[in-house]
């Protein structure tokens, strides 16, 4: 017994071990979507959007924010940021440090609750058991870093509809609060986009089915959200364990329909502090090469 015991108490360490490592083995994701109508680009070959979401910042990823700060070099038209963006009240710095080049881009973004509250010391594998835990309801410095945003000209999505152009490219965006914790309103904002934009988005940070088919039906073409790390804790090949939300294991990151609706769902560049550890899912971001239809 005292063997298998040693056996398994050593598979643990090794697997903790690695799941510690890949915190920092980041990646770049990239999708093609034809969604524009034809002529939109006038020549041009694509429109491209970048993702982020759930970098969970603490004092000191000196590596998560070099990686995510050279994400700049794809020359994003337009960069979309789907909350949950502070792990601890000192955050704010190494947020606007790691987004710092992005910032000076066109950026749309919505919030996550561990934007607006502190995370709860929990055991990393409690993540596994999956659920709706309860927030700390321990206030982050949040009002500052939407202001730091604003100031950089990008727009708040939380309960709110914006129509903007880039470029050629008209957009209509809308978004939510996050749902995860019912902090949203669809009503609010519900609606079809207007129909003279090029390219339609819906913003929520938590990929809920009851917003997503609420988008769905009101004719967004593509959602965005984050929440799932992937799973975080995964199976060789990445199969997810749980979701930690309301959507399936089967879509719990990457790019899927959802009611004829084009959805991407962010794995994030982060964890909590108090779950630092990520198992066959390596943190990530996304750049969503926006095609014309039929080119």
């Amino acid at each position: 017994m005292r063997k298998l015991a040693a056996i398994l108490g050593g598979t643990g360490l090794a697997t903790a071990a690695w799941g510690y490592t890949e915190l920092n083995r980041f990646q770049l994701h990239q999708y093609t979507l034809p969604l524009l109508p034809p002529g939109t680009l006038r020549g041009a070959e694509e429109f491209r959007l970048l993702h982020v979401s759930d970098l969970h910042m603490i004092p000191g990823q000196r590596a998560k924010i070099a990686w995510v700060s050279a994400l700049d070099a794809l020359n994003p038209d337009l960069v979309v940021n789907t909350g949950d963006n502070l792990s601890d009240q000192r955050g704010v710095p190494s947020v606007l440090a790691a987004l710092g080049p992005l910032l000076q881009r066109p950026g749309l973004f919505v919030f996550g609750t561990n934007d607006y509250w502190a995370p709860r010391p929990v055991n990393p594998l409690h993540y596994l058991i999956g659920g709706k835990r309860t927030p700390s309801y321990i206030d982050l410095p949040w009002k500052g870093m939407r202001a730091a945003f604003l100031e950089h000209g990008w727009r708040d999505a939380n309960q709110a509809r914006h129509e903007f152009q880039v470029g050629h490219v008209r957009i209509a965006a809308a978004g939510v609060d996050d749902p995860h914790h019912d902090l949203d309103d669809y009503e609010e904002i519900a609606g079809p986009p207007n129909p003279e934009a090029d390219l339609t988005l819906a913003l929520t940070h938590s990929p809920e089915p009851r917003v997503l088919s609420s988008f769905a039906r009101d004719g967004y073409q593509l959602s965005l959200s984050g929440h799932t790390h992937g799973g975080q804790i995964c199976l060789p090949g990445g199969r997810a364990l749980v979701t930690n939300c309301g959507i399936d294991a089967a879509r719990v990151s990457g790019l899927h329909d959802f009611e004829g609706m084009a959805m991407h769902v962010s794995n994030g560049l982060g964890t909590s502090k108090y779950a630092p550890v990520r198992l066959f899912c390596r943190p990530s971001a996304t750049l969503l090469r926006i095609t014309e239809r039929g080119a």
